[in-house]
């Protein structure tokens, strides 16, 4: 039997002080008398008068101490622990994401949850078993299932956060998968509750307990960065950063921009609760390399303080426009950068492979392009499922504004005449949305980028309005390559590093942003190189040969920079699974001890009533 309050017993003390009442004797009063007679009668009734009596039994007694000592257990609040059957199994999920590295809990809140996870393989019983799944960088099985309490200790002792976005939904259908098949078994999951994506649990039987960590949000950090070039002077990059304030108070700090570690600018910032400020950063950049932001604010999480974005110089990039004639395209995208050269022609040049894009104005070739292709009012059936439809002034109702070719690209007041709808296809993402489809979708084959757009710019009002040359420029640079190499270069921290050859490669070597190295594996076939031990924040090198390329690993994840700690998951509409310190299983049975008390108590006034009557 265990107690949640064994201060209780204390009162137990009071136990001797009922028998010492009974062993009490009354007082005799002293009277003078006149005659000697009375001598022998006085000395009797003064041995009467000695302080304590022997012992007798009395029922009255056995009654009290019976009702006292029920009153000091109810008071100690005794409970059963409910246990599960044999050959049940306990998953437990640790929550290893960024956010766990919040020092709100002493020394973190992961520290907190391993050390409550712990007190659970302490509280094993014989013939049940615990798995140990980790949601960090990826969802895995830490430890299968097992029964022995050192090999679970050691495991759980052995586990460390990571720098990035928690893989919850992964562990949890694992963990549904482990639980469907066995009797009476329990997911404990340990989190602060930084998760989306969990609607599926909703509609699923999971015995999933939430154990909240996490005491508040005193954090700010960057969630955003990229380089671009600076359109008014080809010698400068534009950096832009997004810093967000999570925390309940205003912070003044610093942020500040250093190329390949040595400082280029500073800018003072003052954001408000709840808001994020973007900056702008413009530096002359003399070589490829690396630009870092860095929050001088000091504050519960400090791995979103810091982000790296690899830059590389602009080189010229060229075109090719096949088109009848469109002075505002030929105008808008000679106007996307001063390295841009635009060649115009009705058909594809035979030099295809010397451009490195192509844009494709009402104009089928009678092969698609191969090198990355903008496309207007064109339709390349390898591209999509099923036929166009064609749509009278379709009104446009809704736009993907933060992707990166809508960026600063508004369609209030643009009227179409007529365009070309489709169904996205599983390639794509959709860009511009109308009520019977979509008009523009974005993304890649292969490759190969595309962005098409289903109407003629000529039949609409769109060129007249200043997003146009905006869309057209963001075209330009998200479909050169050599952004789209720089790209590969800009990864989430968990996500793998990838490296395409184009050769024999006999030696490879990764080096962590901790400096330590590890080897790659490559063989005679090997077309790409990838690593995956991507979870810390930081610059990872590969090195092939005499090459080295550089990747920037940032955790950029407006989740996770939320510490605020969930009280409860959201689950979709099925509802929300509030956050619990305690096992529904056990039972405090003080009460019935009460119960019995009472009627003890009944039963002594019943019985010395019966005497006295």
């Amino acid at each position: 039997m265990n107690f949640l309050a064994p201060l209780g017993f204390a009162f137990a003390a009071s136990l001797p002080v009922v028998v010492l009442f009974y062993l009490l004797k009354r007082k005799r009063m002293a009277h003078v008398v006149s005659s000697t007679l009375l001598w022998q009668r006085f000395l009797a009734e003064t041995q009467a008068s000695a302080p304590f009596q022997r012992l007798r039994h009395h029922w009255l007694l056995i009654l009290q101490l019976l009702l006292l000592a029920l009153v000091v257990l109810a008071l100690s609040r005794p409970y059963s622990k409910g246990k599960l059957p044999a050959g049940s199994l306990q998953v437990v999920v640790m929550d290893a994401s960024a956010s766990m590295q919040a020092t709100d809990e002493s020394p973190t809140r992961f520290d907190v949850a391993r050390n409550e996870a712990l007190k659970m393989v302490d509280g094993l019983t014989p013939g049940t078993e615990m798995v140990i799944l980790v949601a960090g960088a990826t969802a895995e099985v830490r430890q299968s299932p097992t029964s022995d309490k050192g090999v679970l200790r050691r495991t759980l002792r052995n586990l460390t956060a990571t720098d990035s976005a928690t893989h919850l939904v992964e562990a949890l259908r694992v963990a549904d998968s482990l639980t469907q098949t066995r009797p009476a078994s329990e997911v404990h999951l340990f989190s602060d509750g930084a998760a989306t994506g969990l609607d599926e649990f909703g509609t699923k039987s999971l015995p999933l307990v939430y154990h909240r960590v996490g005491k508040r949000s005193n954090n700010a950090g960057i969630v955003s960065m990229e380089v671009r070039a600076n359109p008014e002077d080809p010698k400068q990059r534009a950096i832009f950063v997004s810093v967000a304030n999570y925390a309940t108070n205003t912070i003044d700090s610093t942020v500040e921009l250093l190329f390949d570690d040595q400082l280029k600018d500073t800018q003072p910032i003052e954001l408000a609760p709840s808001n994020s400020v973007p900056l702008v950063f413009l530096v002359e950049q003399p070589r490829d390399g690396v630009f870092t932001a860095r929050l001088t604010h000091k504050d519960d999480l400090a791995v979103d303080n810091t982000a790296s974005v690899l830059s590389r110089l602009p080189g010229p990039t060229k075109v090719a426009l096949v088109t009848v004639g469109n002075r505002f395209l030929q105008k808008a995208l000679a106007a996307a950068g001063p390295a841009v050269e635009v060649v115009v022609s009705d058909k594809v040049p035979a030099d295809e492979a010397s451009y490195d894009l192509v844009v494709l104005d009402g104009i089928l070739p009678p092969e698609p392009p191969k090198a990355n292709v903008l496309a207007f009012h064109v339709m390349v059936t390898n591209w999509f499922d099923a036929p166009a439809q064609n749509l009278e002034t379709p009104p446009i109702v809704d736009w993907r504004n933060t992707h990166p070719l809508l960026r600063f690209v508004s369609f209030d007041d643009v009227q179409i005449a007529e365009s070309m709808g489709v169904k996205t296809p599983p390639w794509a993402s959709p860009l511009i949305d109308t009520t019977q489809g979509t008009l523009a979708v974005t993304g890649e084959i292969g490759r190969q980028r595309i962005v098409w757009v289903g109407f003629d710019p000529l039949r609409s009002s769109w060129p007249l309005r200043i997003g146009f040359p905006i869309f057209v420029a963001n075209c330009v640079d998200w479909l050169n390559p050599a952004t789209a190499r720089s790209q590969r270069f800009q990864i989430h921290t968990g996500e793998p590093l990838r490296l395409p050859l184009t050769g024999l490669v006999s030696d490879a070597r990764v080096i962590l942003p901790d400096g330590s190295k590890q080897p790659l594996l490559t063989s005679s076939g090997t077309s790409e190189l990838i690593f995956g031990d991507t979870g810390k924040q930081g610059l990872y090198t590969i090195e092939s040969g005499t090459n080295r390329y550089v990747y920037c690993a940032n955790l950029l994840d407006l989740r996770e920079s939320n510490l605020e700690p969930r009280a409860e998951l959201d689950l979709g509409q099925r509802g929300t699974l509030a956050a619990t310190a305690t096992k529904p299983a056990n039972l405090e049975i003080w009460r019935w001890f009460a119960l019995v008390g009472l009627g003890v108590l009944m039963l002594e006034w019943w019985w010395f009533h019966r005497r006295t009557a």
